[in-house]
């Protein structure tokens, strides 16, 4: 079963829907209800700040990434939930130009597969009754997809929230708020969006100001009964794990681990097993060492003189398995430039060199056929993923790990690496493709 719920959207980023976002995961928790979040996307930044807000863990739904069975066990996590809230990406009808596992991987089609009506945050400012023409072709461009209303964000004065409301009204679209522009209601960022929520220097203060701000500002039960539904199968359809015992460096520079992945692991038995590299943790003993994507670039110095880790993680490399996703590929590398031009020694497990000093942006969806058999898989094996980071890539030398495409079939230069036990990727799995 699935709860009844809402998705979060907007037209585009940067119009303040992850504030509205957490602002209902925790106005609604302070209520007593039990509130699932979810992500549309391939986002792994986004569900740590639900899980502060919501005092619950949050996972990706993605229509490119997954399939319908994989979406339909993940979505059954909201079980014997009160609400579910799901946050979208990007802007509401974003997504590729291929079809993928079930779609394009739009916010759309999530709330219209689960019934989710969409509450549009719309940023008012520079205009008002305007607003209701983006609004009204929101909520027409897809006649079958449910939509609640909108909140209207960024209002400057009484006047501009009365003309903004009057244009929704004539459009007949349902205005659940009006949000004054607040610049200290933003969340910090970096390259790769917000910072991570282990890094906000007071997050569990700015969530309380956003509930706060919302409680004041929009119809809070009105939003609460325009939740909807639907009763979806279960099964379980997760992702299998790799090995037994899994080591996950999980820290400040490698917390990009999908949650649907481990849930996958954990469900099947696996042991996962979390240490630091960045307090020089010795890996651990196990099957598999997973070394995520984050931020090691942000880290570089203090990795470099990780020695008990290197060390550990070498004796390991010699007899089994490890595997490095994006910033995780990175340090198993042999070296990372930061943005200063300071180049500093990793793993060298792998003969790629990355560098910061000259940003080169990798965004998009990756289809892969391994090579070689790697990630508990054989070689032939098709896989789903997301490639995001601002590298570049000076040389990438060892045997390519798998033949690697962007969403719509086009080869792209980042295939990987393998030499010996030891692998890595630019793109985060989501899925094995069926």
């Amino acid at each position: 079963m699935v709860p009844n719920g809402l998705l979060i959207s907007a037209p585009s980023s940067g119009t303040g829907k992850t504030t509205v976002m957490l602002g209902l995961l925790r106005v609604f928790a302070n209520m007593g209800l039990s509130v699932q979040p979810f992500k549309s996307g391939p986002d792994y930044i986004d569900p740590a700040f639900h899980q502060a807000a919501a005092r619950k863990a949050s996972f990706n739904l993605d229509s490119w990434g997954m399939d319908d069975a994989l979406m339909q066990t993940i979505a059954a996590e909201g079980d014997g939930a009160d609400i579910a809230i799901a946050e979208g990406s990007m802007g509401l009808y974003d997504g590729v130009a291929t079809r993928g596992a079930s779609g394009f991987g739009s916010s759309a089609e999530t709330a219209r597969r689960f019934g989710w009506p969409v509450i549009l945050v719309l940023d008012v400012s520079g205009q008002a009754q305007s607003a209701a023409a983006t609004a009204l072709g929101f909520m027409k461009y897809m006649p079958d997809l449910p939509f609640g209303g909108v909140i209207l964000n960024r209002v400057a004065s009484a006047r501009h929230e009365r003309l903004a409301r009057l244009g929704m009204t004539e459009a007949g679209v349902n205005v659940f708020g009006a949000l004054p522009r607040r610049g200290d209601l933003t969340l910090p960022e970096r390259h790769l969006g917000l910072i991570q929520a282990i890094e906000h220097p007071d997050l569990e203060e700015a969530i309380s100001n956003y509930a706060n701000f919302l409680t004041d500002h929009v119809d809070l039960m009105a939003i609460r009964s325009a939740a909807r539904g639907g009763t979806i199968p279960q099964n379980t359809h997760l992702p299998r794990p790799p090995a037994q015992r899994i080591a996950l460096a999980r820290d400040a520079a490698f917390s990009f681990a999908y949650p649907h992945l481990l849930k996958g692991w954990r469900s099947a038995g696996a042991e996962i097993l979390p240490f630091s590299p960045l307090n020089d943790d010795q890996v651990p003993n196990a099957d598999l060492v997973w070394l995520p994507g984050g931020y090691p670039e942000l880290h570089a110095g203090t990795l470099a003189g990780a020695k008990r880790f290197h060390t550990s993680l070498r004796k390991h490399a010699e007899t089994r398995p490890v595997h490095g996703e994006c910033g995780g590929y990175m340090a198993l590398g042999n070296t990372i430039i930061d943005k200063e031009g300071v180049a500093h020694k990793m793993a060298g497990l792998l003969g790629l060199i990355t560098s910061y000093e000259k940003r080169k942006f990798h965004l998009g969806y990756r289809q892969a056929t391994l090579q070689k058999p790697a990630l508990g898989y054989s070689q032939g094996t098709h896989l789903r993923g997301h490639e995001f980071h601002y590298s570049t890539i000076l040389e990438e030398p060892d045997t390519p790990l798998a033949q690697v495409t962007d969403a719509d079939g086009n080869p792209v230069s980042e295939t990987g690496s393998l030499r010996g036990h030891v692998s890595g990727t630019f793109f985060h799995m989501i899925a094995e493709a069926k």
